[in-house]
């Protein structure tokens, strides 16, 4: 099983490690280190395979090469673990995260995250901005980036999926990757969100479905105005919803958690900082809106039984491939979600 897609950089060589005064400064090109990829691989893949269980459904969803990105809810700092062993054991695809920077400052763990591909989000910084540019060189790249649409764990009641930052609709629409939703269940039972105790006795399992992609036809050509990257996160979101709803064979909340507001909202019914939006806010023209899902029949397509915030961009941004370093935001709006 390959540990990459294509090329890494140039020659497959990593970039060198950042270095600076107070956190290291973000590198401008992406790539990776086949070596360290498989020294990962080797050491991690049967030692998450011995803590936890696993039930998958979806293989056929993901993509087998190409760039993609994988949307999953985010309920434990044990997520991680548990969707990279769902994308390379499952999917075939190593995963790429979006990690807040602090990891990358840790002795060795830092250096090993550069060496095998990851991307740090930095927040307060002139280069925040460089996340997306490297995600999107990754994913030229043919790389399978993983980014938490919620950018932290679900502050829902229930563990519902919250309102989502536009993170992942942005990279989407600018570089036309799929968005393969994934929904999990389990990996707060491993290590409940707060707490820095894992319970790996007795034996936990995690159950776990990658959805077809997100239809986002209905923004293509549009441009990336907040409104129009609301209403593409709003779909992405539904869609993640709609498949943990199937894994929980329950019905999720009608009104979508909002941390924003530390409350439940109707889909869509907020502004660009996640406080409610006017009455008779209007919604782009030709979106798709929100979808109410269905825990019956959350995908448009039967999954395969065998098978770590950038703010919202200012709409008057004429050019979406070019973000404004300011109008990035902090690191949770962009998927950051291990951490």
């Amino acid at each position: 099983m390959s540990t990459g897609n294509g090329s890494a950089g140039q020659g497959g060589r990593a970039p060198q490690t950042p270095r600076g005064h107070d956190q290291p400064t973000a590198r401008r090109e992406w790539g990776y280190s086949r070596g360290w990829r498989l020294f990962t691989v080797i050491i991690l893949r049967w030692l998450l395979r011995l803590l936890m269980g696993h039930q998958w459904q979806g293989k056929g969803n993901i993509p087998r090469s190409g760039g993609v990105i994988l949307a999953p809810n985010h309920l434990s700092y044990a997520d991680w673990p548990t969707v990279a062993l769902f994308s390379y054991e499952y999917g075939h695809r190593y995963p790429v995260f979006m990690i807040k920077s602090p990891v990358f400052e840790v002795k060795f763990i830092g250096h090993l995250l550069y060496k095998v591909g990851q991307l740090p989000v930095y927040r307060g910084r002139g280069d925040a901005a460089l996340v997306l540019k490297q995600a999107e060189q990754a994913l030229a790249a043919g790389a399978c980036v993983i980014v938490y649409p919620e950018g932290t764990a679900s502050r829902d009641p229930d563990l519902w999926p919250m309102v989502g930052k536009t993170g992942a609709a942005r990279l989407a629409l600018t570089t036309g990757a799929p968005v393969v939703p994934i929904a999990h269940w389990g990996a707060q039972d491993i290590l409940p969100y707060g707490s820095k105790k894992p319970k790996l006795w007795p034996r936990k399992t995690v159950r776990m479905a990658a959805g077809p992609p997100v239809d986002l036809s209905a923004y293509a050509g549009q441009r990336l105005s907040a409104s129009t990257l609301r209403a593409a996160t709003a779909d992405i979101m539904a869609d993640i919803t709609a498949l943990l709803a199937k894994i929980r064979q329950e019905a999720p909340p009608a009104e979508v958690w909002d941390p924003g507001v530390g409350g439940r909202v109707p889909a869509l019914d907020r502004t660009d900082d996640g406080a409610p939006a006017p009455s008779g806010a209007s919604r782009p023209e030709g979106s798709a809106g929100p979808r109410s899902p269905d825990p019956q029949s959350p995908d448009r397509q039967s999954p395969d039984p065998q098978s770590p915030d950038p703010q919202s961009p200012d709409p008057q941004s004429p050019d979406p491939q070019s973000p404004d370093p300011q109008s990035v935001g902090p690191p949770d709006a962009l998927g950051a979600g291990p951490a």
